[in-house]
């Protein structure tokens, strides 16, 4: 995650990384793509947060705990979190984006669109008018989300997910790949769409049975 936000920031940003931050017991270089790896624990004496700003790059392990931990303690230490929005992405310049989300290429947002704080859009979503998302949430890629829904806090949405207009997802709630909402849903729900099966028969002899 800190090699992709590095890569973005660096290609399609004012930004300038300067260093990368883990905590001390992790650390087992002191290198990482040619800038210095610094203890979390000591970064505000190396890059005090008056002169330097953070961005937190860490994936969706543990329902977005990890990460959620993490941007609360760099705000606790008194760092300004940036955000990243891909220059691809498109929206009619009334998108309002909370501090360390990470926005990638081709999004389109309708508008009136609101992200909250420390949110993950990976790339290729849609997103209806008056939709608002949830701080801490992860959202993968294909992604259609209608008009006028409320996705709440925390929550995990798989690759190519559907959502109906007009619902409002509750907080830490997993949805799936593939599944398709149609109505609310309760805090901490989970929906997972049904995997497709393998055929009773191999390529060779469906070929032959199909005609292919």
């Amino acid at each position: 995650m800190a090699e992709m936000a590095h890569f973005y920031f660096t290609h399609d940003s004012d930004y300038k990384i300067e260093a990368f931050i883990c905590d001390k017991e992790y650390i087992k270089e002191d290198n990482f793509l040619s800038l210095p790896v610094v203890p979390f624990e000591e970064v505000e004496k190396l890059y005090p947060p008056k002169d330097y700003y953070m961005f937190i790059a860490v994936g969706y392990g543990k329902l977005n705990s990890s990460r959620k931990q993490k941007y609360e303690e760099a705000k606790s230490k008194g760092y300004e979190l940036v955000s990243y929005l891909n220059s691809k992405a498109s929206h009619y310049g009334d998108l309002k984006i909370g501090d360390n989300c990470f926005i990638l290429e081709n999004q389109v947002f309708q508008s009136n669109v609101k992200i909250g704080n420390n949110v993950v859009l990976w790339s290729g979503n849609h997103f209806g008018h008056d939709v608002e998302i949830g701080d801490h949430t992860w959202l993968s890629s294909h992604i259609v989300v209608s008009g006028n829904v409320k996705i709440g806090e925390s929550c995990f949405i798989g690759v190519n997910a559907t959502f109906r207009d007009h619902i409002t997802i509750g907080n830490e709630c997993i949805i799936g790949a593939g599944a398709l909402i149609l109505n609310n849903t309760k805090d901490k729900s989970v929906y997972i769409e049904t995997p497709t099966k393998p055929y009773p028969m191999d390529s060779e002899k469906f070929v032959k049975f199909a005609n292919l």
